[in-house]
């Protein structure tokens, strides 16, 4: 089997798993009861969770710029913000392909050397691209157990059942990263001993030891106090989304509802900005799903955590999980297409 084969295969089963987790999320859901949902929120709190989705995405770029840096000092912030913004736009149809993608942009306007060759090259800025999502992996751990009092004063039982063990699964991915740097060790070994007798070794060589210098670029950082405190303010960003589409549903009247959407609301509206954060670090499991954009996926997990936990009736969870994942959607198609317009703009200058 062909690449192009392999790769059509795998994403057709993408959107088939997106496809039957959206399927079995909604299925029975009353479309009535669903639409006077959406029109009855307060919307102006679903706008402001995407204005602070934008901000994210803008503190993101801001933080992997510190990254490219020491590589290529000239990288502008908009050459960033551009690069993360298509980054996502890519990754709603073809999930991780968009982390491939960003990096080309960014190697695209990177500055010349004094050879003629780019600065940041793209098996460089391919190593600060994985060692940004190493740190995001890391963050995440780190803001758990700093949240951890809160979390289990409200959700204990459900943390110990569902996060935790996610959370796990996360974790024995290491032991795939070191199988993995195993392999690439060895295969290091190989080409080193053939490098002199083949090209193809020597390039593929150079290459891998490219990407090894992007990874170990964060040691390079200026102002690293600067790198941890956006990672704190993504972090809450991600946070506050979570609470804005939360006080958008508690906008809604119950009595335009009956039985268990109503029950429901009423629910909703006891929660706080700590339910607030339990839903975010449940929705980021979905992240464990290789579905395009999260579809299907968010939704099933966020509407059962809030089933799990506070008894929000599965219809009502799919509102929650329907407002924050598809304004954050919405943000990124928006950011994408001004960004990939912006870049297509310099190509016309």
């Amino acid at each position: 089997m062909n690449g192009k084969l392999k790769n059509i295969l795998k994403y057709s089963l993408s959107l088939l798993a997106a496809g039957a987790l959206l399927y079995f999320s909604f299925k029975g859901v009353s479309w009535r009861d669903f639409g006077v949902a959406l029109k009855s929120c307060s919307w102006e709190y679903v706008v402001l969770s995407m204005f602070v989705g934008a901000a994210v995405l803008y503190l993101r770029s801001l933080r992997w710029r510190m990254q490219v840096l020491p590589i290529d000092p000239s990288t502008t912030r908009s050459t960033m913000f551009n690069a993360v913004n298509i980054g996502m736009l890519v990754n709603i149809v073809l999930p991780r392909v968009g982390e491939i993608v960003r990096c080309g942009v960014v190697t695209r306007n990177s500055a010349l050397d004094e050879e003629g060759r780019k600065k940041a090259t793209f098996d460089k800025v391919i190593g600060t691209g994985i060692a940004d999502r190493l740190w995001d992996v890391i963050s995440l751990v780190i803001f758990l157990l700093l949240a951890l009092p809160l979390l289990m004063g409200r959700a204990g039982t459900y943390l110990k059942e569902t996060i935790l063990p996610g959370l796990k699964d996360k974790a024995d991915m290491w032991w795939i990263v070191l199988a993995a740097v195993a392999a690439a060790l060895v295969a290091w070994l190989l080409l080193r001993t053939f490098r002199k007798k083949s090209t193809a070794a020597g390039s593929i060589l150079d290459f891998f030891a490219g990407m090894w210098d992007g990874i170990k670029s964060c040691l390079k950082m200026k102002d690293s106090w600067k790198f941890f405190l956006l990672t704190a303010a993504i972090w809450v960003g991600y946070w506050m989304m979570s609470e804005t589409v939360l006080l958008a549903i508690q906008g809604m009247d119950p009595a335009q509802f009956e039985g268990e959407m109503a029950h429901g609301i009423e629910l909703a509206k006891s929660l706080t900005v700590v339910d607030a954060l339990i839903l975010m670090v449940a929705g980021s499991l979905s992240s464990l799903v290789p579905v395009p954009g999260g579809f299907g996926a968010f939704h099933t997990i966020v509407a059962g955590a809030l089933l799990s936990i506070y008894g929000v009736p599965f219809p009502m969870g799919l509102i929650f999980a329907t407002l924050s994942h598809e304004s954050q959607v919405l943000t990124d198609i928006i950011t994408g297409a001004y960004s990939y317009a912006s870049e297509a703009f310099k190509k016309k200058k």
